[in-house]
């Protein structure tokens, strides 16, 4: 009964995702959801229609496998052929099993190296973000738009349970990505101490943080919402604690947050400095 309710449950979740056309709440994980998160990228879009591809071409060999050895086991069994064959070696067969692989691996990597060309082939950019990883948590930068950096930290529980509506545990953060939506945005990933890694799986994008080198990668969201995505490299002890959200505004909201980001972290940033420079002194 219990079971059955759960699966009740995460129809009812399904439903909701689907009727909803993917909206911010369908951009997080979800209970009891199978399959990829909802994609609000047409690289993630391309994503999924891959791996329904790959999906449909995996059960269709399995199945014919499966009846390959159903017909061995009936046909060929010591009470239903007791005189075995001898036959050591069948041309036609040989050919078969070696050239339909080809072709089906073949049939696979077009799709598959036109997916990687859309993911690694980085268009013009409208918004360029830096995102640094570091122990444990994200800083961001615009480098287009002034320069300014915030710090993007997990929300407590106490915190989370201050806003309403509550945002999910262990991915809500204090300070947002913030992108506008239908356009562009390149990131650029480093670290700052170890390994991390990029990961918001709405828009298709994962990619190493890597401490002395730069990646870069792109999404163009296409909904308006906020998106959660995390750390997915092991980088240490709080590497749980590192969430990525990702709030996708309209062009008009993205321009106000910009200005009023340009002087609320112009000020921060001069403030750390400020401790920074400070706590330099005192060490000497």
């Amino acid at each position: 009964m219990q079971l059955f309710k759960r699966l009740i449950a995460s129809a009812v979740v399904f439903m909701g995702i689907a009727a909803s056309g993917g909206m911010a709440f369908a951009a997080q994980p979800q209970p009891w959801e199978m399959g990829l998160q909802p994609a609000a990228s047409p690289v993630m879009e391309q994503i999924i229609g891959f791996h329904t591809i790959l999906l449909i071409i995996i059960t269709l060999i399995t199945l014919f496998v499966l009846a390959l050895l159903l017909v061995i086991i009936v046909k060929f069994n010591a009470k239903a052929n007791p005189t075995p064959s001898k036959t050591t070696h069948n041309t036609l067969l040989e050919v078969l099993w070696t050239v339909l692989p080809v072709v089906i691996l073949t049939l696979i990597a077009v799709p598959s190296f036109r997916l990687l060309f859309t993911q690694l082939d980085i268009p013009s950019a409208d918004v360029t973000v830096k995102a640094t990883g570091k122990q444990w948590f994200w800083s961001y930068s615009y480098p287009d738009a002034g320069g300014f950096e915030f710090d993007s930290l997990m929300l407590s529980d106490k915190e989370r349970k201050a806003i309403q509506p509550e945002p999910p545990r262990l991915l809500a953060v204090d300070n947002e990505m913030v992108v506008p939506v239908n356009k562009n945005i390149r990131v650029l990933t480093t670290g700052s101490d170890v390994i991390h890694a990029f990961a918001v799986p709405s828009f298709g994008v994962k990619i190493d943080a890597i401490p002395g080198r730069i990646n870069e990668t792109w999404f163009k969201a296409e909904r308006v919402g906020v998106y959660y995505g995390q750390c997915s490299e092991l980088c240490g002890k709080d590497h749980a604690f590192m969430p990525i959200a990702v709030r996708v505004v309209s062009e008009a909201d993205y321009n106000t947050w910009l200005t009023q980001a340009k002087q609320k972290y112009a000020s921060d940033n001069g403030d750390r400095t400020t401790v920074a420079a400070a706590a330099d002194t005192t060490q000497r």
